[in-house]
């Protein structure tokens, strides 16, 4: 465990830390998994670097000197960056290497536009296959995914990340019934409600200078998706962000009433986490998920 001058002893001051922490050598050992005589070796050897003692006798019991308990404040908050980076960052021995796992809170931007899409992203990078599951829980460390794509979570875990959409909202009906018409077509018909999705109406109200007086209110759904086969056939409206229903309006099932276009305030993000098995191909995704984002996007003029 002998070191050179200027070899830092990286192992010895993890020792230490943890002696700081427990209290005592003997509580060290224990905690570190290793002979107590070993964790005194260790403290020595950082002691001869530093050229001071870190610890000193008070009787029957030892404790850290003034300079060991400056010195173990100094370096315990940034040893446990690196071990934390270190241990996210390790690359997992997984037979699928050429797998994503693709981690999302919006539902309904998975089911519209993401999983159609999927197959020209795995064509573009040669057979990759890509899981999408989804949750609406924060995220956490221990969680296996290589990819968050979110609007209201955040990864606390060292990631990078891509803005892949502003949200846009819109006001949508079936053909049959708003072609031709004016956005005054939102007084005489209801508009459904999406539980998940509280702040959408409210706001997209706020922005066409109307307020709930002004509308009739329609049915309520859980999620947007559930929604897009009522609007489809029935005879109401849905105000929806722009990306899910693109690819409807541009197949005709559904419209946009002009004039009803309107920010939301969200911003859509994807994280590509620094722990992925596959930190190319994540970032790849992500950067193909911009491109898809912006190529959905309507003409202004819808």
């Amino acid at each position: 465990m002998a070191t050179e001058d200027n070899e830092v002893p990286l192992n010895a001051i993890r020792v230490f830390v943890t002696i700081a922490r427990e209290g005592s050598v003997t509580r060290a050992a224990h905690a570190l998994g290793m002979p107590q005589s070993s964790v005194s070796r260790y403290l020595a050897v950082l002691q001869d670097h530093l050229g001071t003692d870190l610890m000193q006798r008070r009787g029957k019991r030892s404790e850290l000197t003034e300079f060991g308990r400056l010195f173990a404040n100094t370096v315990a908050e940034p040893l446990d960056t690196v071990c934390f980076t270190a241990k996210r960052m390790r690359r997992r021995d997984r037979p699928d290497v050429n797998r994503l796992v693709v981690r999302t809170s919006l539902s309904t931007f998975a089911y519209s536009l993401l999983i159609p899409n999927l197959q020209a992203f795995s064509a573009e990078m040669g057979g990759v296959i890509v899981d999408v599951i989804s949750s609406l829980s924060l995220p956490i460390s221990t969680d296996d995914f290589d990819i968050l794509i979110t609007r209201d979570l955040s990864v606390v875990e060292p990631a990078d990340d891509w803005e892949i959409y502003n949200e846009q909202l819109v006001c949508v009906g079936s053909p049959n019934h708003v072609v031709g018409k004016g956005l005054s077509i939102v007084r005489a018909m209801p508009i459904l409600n999406i539980t998940s999705r509280p702040d959408i109406l409210p706001t997209w109200l706020r922005a066409m200078n109307l307020t709930t007086k002004d509308i009739s209110s329609g049915a309520r759904y859980d999620h947007n998706y559930l929604a897009l086969p009522a609007v489809m056939t029935g005879k109401c409206l849905l105000v929806a962000p722009e990306i899910i229903v693109s690819d409807l309006v541009r197949g005709g099932a559904l419209h946009v009433i002009p004039g009803s276009r309107a920010p939301s305030g969200m911003h859509y993000r994807a994280y590509a986490v620094d722990r992925s098995d596959n930190p190319e191909i994540s970032r790849a995704f992500c950067r193909w998920l911009v491109r898809l984002c912006k190529k959905a996007t309507l003409p202004e003029a819808a």
